[in-house]
C-alpha cells in the first residue's frame, strides 16, 4: 500500500444532532468510495494504492458536510505517503489493541 490517510472533520453547527448528521455523512461517504476504512473515536483513516484519490477524497469530505448543512467546516488530516509501498496498513496498526 502506498498511502493512508486520516481525517476529522468538524463541521460548524449549533447542535450535537446536527454535528453527528454531518459527521455521518461524511462516513456514509467515505465508505461508498469503496477504499478499506476504520472509524475511530476522533477521525477516520482511509488507505490505498493511489494518493491522489485519497487526496480527491479528503477534498470531497468538506464538500459533504456543506452540502449537508454546515456553513463552515475545518478538517484535521494525517497522511503517510510512500510511493514503493510498505506504508503501514489499518490492520497492522490497531488489530493486536482489538483482541
Amino acid at each position: 500500500m502506498t498511502a493512508s490517510v486520516a481525517i476529522q472533520v468538524l463541521p460548524q453547527v449549533d447542535s450535537t444532532e446536527k454535528l453527528i448528521e454531518i459527521v455521518d455523512a461524511v462516513i456514509d461517504y467515505i465508505a461508498s468510495t469503496g477504499y478499506n476504512y476504520y472509524v475511530g473515536p476522533f477521525e477516520t483513516t482511509i488507505e490505498g494504492e493511489s494518493y491522489d484519490e485519497l487526496m480527491e477524497i479528503v477534498k470531497n469530505c468538506q464538500k459533504v458536510a456543506i452540502e449537508k448543512g454546515c456553513d463552515s467546516v475545518s478538517a484535521y488530516v494525517k497522511i503517510s505517503y510512500k510511493p514503493e509501498g510498505g506504508v503501514l496498513t489499518i490492520d497492522q496498526k490497531v488489530t493486536k489493541h482489538h483482541k
